[in-house]
């Protein structure tokens, strides 16, 4: 018996609804988790700088993106010029080895 103001479901219309919101619940993880994962893949560039301080083998440069960058566990001088890689926007880099 129908009562005035409910409206009944039928089983497509009820699996209709489960798979829309199926696709929702994947379209939401989608955009939250795996298209930020992509964003975390940097660009790496190479560059060839110049040493300008070793503080305990913490040697600092200055690169062309204006963010001085910090090479660990390095044993050059002041003034060395060497080629470095790090990635796109971090403050880190690594001495390339020829």
């Amino acid at each position: 018996m129908a009562v005035p103001g409910r409206m009944e479901l039928s089983s497509g219309q009820k699996g209709g609804l489960v798979f829309g919101g199926a696709l929702v619940v994947a379209g939401i993880v989608l955009s939250t988790i795996v298209f930020p994962f992509w964003n975390l893949i940097r660009e790496d560039i190479n560059e060839e700088v110049e040493i300008l301080s070793n503080d305990n083998g913490m040697c600092y440069v200055e690169t062309t993106d204006n963010i001085p960058k910090i090479i660990e566990d390095c044993t050059l001088e002041p003034g060395d010029v060497v080629t470095i890689t790090y990635g796109e926007g971090l403050a880190w880099a690594k001495i390339t080895e020829p």
